[in-house]
């Protein structure tokens, strides 16, 4: 089956474009023109991945990728005609996955499409241990079912956050490189802020520790990387 995507901006013109030459590519297209209809059409629709523009009529990008990342973890790539840090920066923290600035190339936009939908095929984990549950502290991490809790209610994570902590746990407690993780989450063709990398982890403690600002379970190593406690640390 074709991967369905969901296309909204508030540019008619752009959006005829891009979807005729994204369903040439094999994709199916829906599109919203503004964001109170794009919110509603990812909830509907379940989109396999979502191209949302910054600025909509009704209701900004921004806020759309807020609330859809509260719900769901579909792969988010914000198109954005500012270029700034500040604004790159900000829809990271809001839960996207990726961002493209205008204007862009159709080339480079179909290559971010397809990486973060390969990334979320992949994210399959190897074979679990029993029933693939592992604890630490209060999380219970179901490799199997891809979910990760927190005190038995589930935490909703973007696919990128996801494969973050994965990361982390896979190396059992020693510290991963800030390059080796985003090689490893990004990908080694990845071009982009590395910035990037301190955001997710940053939106990872504020949905997994009991206080983010005091982070026991994803610690910084300054000059280094990150790590993540390991079982044996938490229990001691």
């Amino acid at each position: 089956m074709n991967p369905t995507l969901l296309l909204a901006d508030d540019d008619e013109m752009i959006v005829d474009v891009l979807k005729d030459q994204l369903e040439y590519e094999g994709f199916t297209v829906l599109t919203a023109h503004d964001g109170e209809a794009a919110l509603a059409l990812a909830r509907n629709a379940s989109p396999d991945l979502v191209l949302l523009d910054v600025m909509m009529p009704k209701m900004q990008g921004w806020e759309v990728c807020r609330i859809l990342r509260g719900e769901s973890n579909v792969p988010i790539i914000m198109l954005t005609a500012r270029g700034a840090e500040l604004d790159r920066v900000l829809g990271l923290e809001l839960g996207a996955d990726d961002y493209v600035v205008k204007p862009f190339s159709f080339r480079e936009l179909l290559a971010r499409v397809r990486s973060n939908l390969r990334r979320m095929a992949m994210a399959a984990p190897a074979a679990p241990e029993d029933d693939g549950r592992i604890r630490l502290g209060d999380l219970t991490i179901d490799r199997k079912r891809h979910q990760i809790f927190r005190q038995d209610e589930e935490t909703a994570l973007s696919q990128k956050e996801y494969d973050l902590f994965m990361a982390l746990l896979d190396a059992e407690g020693a510290v991963v490189k800030r390059g080796d993780l985003l090689d490893q989450v990004w990908g080694v063709d990845w071009i982009g802020d590395t910035r990037t990398l301190d955001v997710h982890i940053r939106w990872l403690r504020t949905k997994l520790e009991a206080d983010p600002a005091n982070a026991v379970l994803i610690l910084t190593v300054r000059g280094v990387g990150y790590r993540l406690v390991s079982a044996h640390e938490v229990e001691a």
